[in-house]
């Protein structure tokens, strides 16, 4: 395989573990990142040692007070610049996404056009960064309200999602004013030294001092130190539902905030109104793209029983053409799990299925041979159960689809929302009472709903997050940016005395 995009993105076999602008501190022990693709050691990334987390903070603590006082539409031109960068690397980063974590090339350069478009987004931002000014109730004072930058914000980041997710976190933090120190998963750390080269090539040419973003490497050890730490304020963590909980006690122990993505247990409710070619569209996409390893992917099918038999046939059809193999070429539509790991935990999760008594109509299974030598790829399945089966109520991060009748609309809406989990939802109707409904305060209790298109994927214009186990954050677009600053009320006395609110009187 021609590997030339990976010299491209200025990386070697070993790179270093923590990284501030230029300036790399080693660790003592190194990461293997391993393809999922065809199993070969793409290179190593060294882990970071305390010692090498608390020069990373001493000097992202100095970059702070500085980047802070940049004015903010100045701070957007950074970022501005950082997306015309990201254009002109656009493929060489979409190819790593995808050798280095298992998706298609078509979805690498899809995560690299959401960081493209969180950049034009951050950059009219900067300019937008409003407050309010209020009445005041006493004579000749003026009340507003303004946005300050937190100082440090960490940014915990999955596999699934190796570039995209830190940058909505990144882009937003640093125009507020932030800076940033992030943690990629251990299992994609070349993607996050590929983002930091390039970034640094920006901040070099407009002086930016390079602690304005660094990067740690290491595994949940690592994230740790940073989790703990007072002296950083904001703790923006994306992972398991498990992982979230143990960040959030963490953080909330020390009196820090948190900005949560967790897991998805999501749905899609399928009427007798629907149109069927949509259906399939969206629900084949939503439970096989990624290989099933978006937090957003498509879990659980819940059709109406009049259309049921009709609809299971021809996705069993539809999952007889879908073409499994290498993500880099094009005629695949599912490439490989990310490791070994989570190739277990798919057999295992469709073992419980088994003995829990749900019926497998599609059998997935590890496949083997000339192309799939990395032991990583197994073809997806599709399985008739009930939503109150342990295992449907689990996130299993693979491509299993959970297939559920109802009867009535509020049933199908009882059944969507009956898992812990609140990320993502949608409804495929041609009906605008059932869309409504769907829509309404009694109807889904995720974060996002969506008519007549699946639960996979997101704009970057509207706020991104869940309830429930998801962990209640939202990145991304809309007012999201007010997460990453600390709001200030400030009241400003231009007369000559000094009266007191509610007419309270204190003379001396």
């Amino acid at each position: 395989m021609n590997t030339d995009f990976i010299q491209a993105l200025g990386l070697t076999k070993q790179n270093e573990g923590t990284l501030i602008g230029r300036m790399a501190v080693n660790g003592n022990h190194f990461i293997d990142s391993i393809s999922p693709v065809d199993g070969k050691t793409i290179g190593q990334v060294s882990i970071s040692s305390p010692l090498s987390y608390e020069k990373v903070v001493n000097e992202a603590e100095k970059a702070s007070r500085l980047w802070s006082r940049w004015p903010a539409p100045q701070r957007g031109e950074v970022i501005r610049q950082y997306g015309l960068m990201l254009r002109d690397h656009k493929s060489e980063l979409g190819k790593l996404v995808s050798y280095e974590m298992g998706k298609s090339y078509q979805e690498g350069l899809g995560e690299v056009q959401e960081m493209i478009d969180i950049c034009d987004f951050a950059t009219g931002l900067s300019r937008q960064l409003y407050g309010r000014t209020m009445h005041s109730e006493r004579h000749d004072h003026r009340m507003y309200e303004q946005w300050h930058p937190l100082g440090i914000v960490g940014i915990i980041s999955a596999f699934n999602f190796p570039v995209a997710v830190w940058s909505w976190n990144a882009m937003i933090a640093m125009v507020c004013g932030n800076v940033c120190i992030w943690k990629p998963s251990e299992k994609t750390p070349l993607c996050a030294i590929a983002c930091q080269n390039l970034l640094m090539q920006v901040f070099e040419q407009n002086e930016v001092p390079g602690a304005v973003s660094s990067v740690i490497n290491g595994d949940y050890t690592v994230g740790e130190l940073m989790t703990s730490d007072r002296r950083v304020p904001l703790i923006s963590a994306t992972g398991s539902c498990a992982m979230g909980r143990k960040v959030g006690q963490t953080v909330a122990g020390r009196l820090g905030k948190t900005l949560l993505e967790l897991g998805g247990n999501n749905a899609i409710i399928v009427t007798p109104n629907a149109n069927m070619d949509l259906v399939l569209r969206g629900a084949v996409f939503g439970a096989v793209g990624t290989s099933g390893q978006r937090c957003t992917s498509t879990r659980r099918l819940i059709i109406h029983d009049s259309i049921y038999e009709d609809l299971k046939e021809k996705l069993v059809r539809s999952y007889g053409q879908i073409k499994i193999g290498n993500p880099l070429e094009e005629q695949y539509h599912m490439g490989p799990l990310i490791d070994k790991q989570a190739v277990e935990s798919y057999v295992r999760a469709l073992d419980s299925a088994r003995e829990q008594g749900a019926n497998i109509l599609v059998e997935g299974e590890i496949l083997e041979g000339a192309g799939y030598e990395s032991g990583c790829y197994v073809s997806p399945s599709i399985v008739e159960a009930t939503n109150d089966l342990p295992i449907v109520q689990q996130e299993t991060f693979g491509p299993i689809l959970y297939l559920l009748k109802y009867r009535i609309l509020d049933e199908a809406i009882n059944i969507q929302n009956g898992v812990d989990q609140g990320l993502s939802s949608a409804i495929m109707t041609n009906n605008l009472l059932e869309a409504e409904q769907f829509l309404s305060s009694a109807g889904s209790d995720c974060g996002i709903a969506n008519v007549n298109i699946g639960t996979s994927g997101a704009e970057i214009g509207g706020a991104f997050g869940g309830e429930k186990d998801t962990g209640g954050g939202r990145e991304s677009g809309s007012d999201a940016w007010k997460a990453y600053m600390r709001r200030q009320t400030n009241t400003i006395n231009y007369g000559s005395g000094i009266p007191l609110a509610q007419g309270i009187n204190f003379d001396l």
